[in-house]
Parts: structure tokens; sequence; C-alpha cells
């Protein structure tokens, strides 16, 4: 485990540059202490290592240093052929480009490791969007990863949910997020860093300046925290409800990650009939209508009042539709 690490230091100063004993730390999840001792075992190997102190240090290798410590297990190997994806790659133009990188990286592995690498590209496959949804158009797409990538603020003509619908806006753009088959664009927008949905996008202009990227934003932290906020915004309130057995097996399939592990957390032992009692968030009283509707006779809303009323209209408004017609004597 150890040699692993130091591995994996040397690489990481190999590809990044300077980076101090925290961001080392992050990154391979040890403790601060542990990447000193680390760093003097280097050291004491005759590796080129150099240390900085102050707040513009951090450790760095000599230049012109390149360690040939690459070699792939078979774990990582395989890895790196499970985590492709083509659609996204496609959008951005690099579809190709990773059908080569794969294809020399194949022509550069060991036969044993080549062989195991063709059988994961043989029995999985990836398709990041989710059932019954086409991909969205995204004809700004790539001019957007083109402005993330060389750091050149652009103007955009936005269409959001609220009036007014279309907005001008001057973004500096810092990454880009796919998330279930959608692109979204992290960007800072006057003092705020917001998200924005590139389909939404109705027309772009990239500027000639540039902007400065602040130092250590983190893209994958940022959309961690983004969701959890999305996720925070969207609880309005809660809901107690009564699930059959059946009704509870169905719940994942039909609700949101967030409401299926709340009702775990929340579920009570199974009363005489076998039902559930549990208690889920809700978006608002109309969006959680439709929601349990989905799960029919398997659900039955205890709380609060206001959807219930809603629930047992609605129910009774349906069954008043489908009666059967009163055929005349």
């Amino acid at each position: 485990m150890r040699a692993s690490r130091l591995v994996s230091i040397l690489l990481l100063l190999q590809t990044r540059g300077r980076m101090t004993a925290r961001e080392l730390a992050e990154r391979l999840e040890v403790s601060v202490r542990t990447i000193y001792r680390d760093a003097e075992s280097l050291h004491a190997a005759g590796i080129p290592l150099y240390g900085d102190a102050g707040p513009r240090g951090g450790y760095q290798l000599l230049d012109g240093y390149r360690t040939r410590l690459t070699g792939l297990t078979a774990d990582e190997a395989e890895s790196l052929f499970l985590a492709g994806l083509p659609g996204p790659a496609a959008e951005l133009g690099l579809g190709a480009v990773v059908t080569a990188a794969q294809l020399k990286l194949m022509a550069a592995l060991p036969v044993e490791l080549r062989d195991r690498a063709e059988r994961i590209q043989e029995r999985f496959h990836l398709d990041a969007p989710t059932w019954y949804r086409d991909r969205e158009p995204v004809p700004h797409l790539a001019a957007v990863a083109d402005a993330v990538w060389n750091e050149r603020r652009i103007q955009v003509t936005y269409r959001r949910w609220k009036a007014p619908q279309e907005v001008e806006r001057l973004l500096d753009p810092y990454g880009l997020v796919v998330k279930a088959g959608r692109w979204y664009l992290v960007a800072r927008a006057g003092d705020d860093v917001r998200t924005y949905r590139v389909s939404q996008i109705l027309g772009l202009r990239a500027l000639p300046e540039g902007f400065t990227r602040p130092g250590g934003f983190d893209l994958a932290a940022h959309w961690r925290r983004y969701l959890a906020e999305f996720e925070a915004r969207l609880r309005w309130g809660e809901a107690v409800v009564r699930l059959s057995p059946r009704g509870l097996e169905r719940l994942p399939d039909l609700m949101t990650p967030g409401v299926v592990a709340a009702a775990g957390e929340s579920a009570e032992p199974p009363d005489e009939e076998g039902w559930t009692r549990v208690t889920v968030p809700i978006e608002s009283i109309e969006h959680a209508l439709g929601e349990f509707l989905r799960l029919g006779a398997d659900a039955e809303v205890l709380a609060p009042d206001e959807l219930r009323e809603r629930v047992a209209a609605t129910v009774t408004g349906l069954a008043a539709r489908y009666r059967p017609a009163t055929r005349a004597p």
C-alpha cells in the first residue's frame, strides 16, 4: 500500500508539477504528516524531490526528471477501458481521439492485460442518458468547451424557466459537467458561480479577453456541493406515507434516490397488514401528488392533510370518469 502511494506521489508531481503537502494528502486521502514521511523516504531513495516552505511553496521534482514507474496493473488497465463514455466524447468532437487513444493503449499493453481489456470492452457498455429520453441538442457545446479550455470569456443568450425567459449573461466558463446525458456549464457570472444547462444557450459569442481562473477551484467538489444544495432547495416539506410491500419494492424505480434513502432511514416496522410507514421529502403538493399517484393503490398518504385531500379528490374524479355508462332500459 505504501509503495503504491509513493509511486502515486511521483506520478502526481510528474504530471501536475508543484503540489503542496496538503494537496497531496487530500488527493491520496492520507494525513499531511504521512506525506512528510513519504517525501523523506523518496529523498532518501535518491529521487530528486525538493520542497519549499511558505505560501507559494510545495514539493517539486527537478526539471527533466521522469519516472519510469508507470506500469499498469490488471485492475488499472481494465478501469481505463471501463471508464470511457463514447457519447459525451463524441459530442465534444473527441470520439475518434478516444478510439485512437484506446487503440494505442491496447497495443502498448502486455498480452495478458490486453486480453483482459478486450473482455471488458466485449462485456460492458456504459450508456449515460436515462431511459425514455432523447439526447438534448447542444449546438453550442463545442464553443463552450473551447472557451472552457482556453479560459476565454463568453457572452451568451440564455433561456431560463422564469420571466424574462431570454437573458444575456457575461460568463467566465470554469468547467463542463455531463449528468444523465445532459451537459451543464459551471461559470462565474458577476460575483457568483452558477450552473447553466448548455442546451438552453440560444446564442454564444466568444470574446477576445480571457479571465483568471481562481486558484484551487475544484470542479468535482463544486459539483458535489451544488447537487447537495439543489436537493436541499427542493425539499419544500415532508409527507408521511404508508406503503404496501409491493409499493416499497417499486419505490426505487419510481422515486428519486433522495426519497428512497429517506424512506429507508425513516421506515417503521410493518404493521398488521404488512404495510410500512415512512417519512419522505417533497418538493410541493402538486409535485408530490403526481409522484404518489404513480404508486396507485400501493400507497396511502397520511400527511400533510392538503396532500391527502388532493389525492382523495383526484381518485374520486378518476372513479367518476371511469364509472361504467348507464344503459337505457
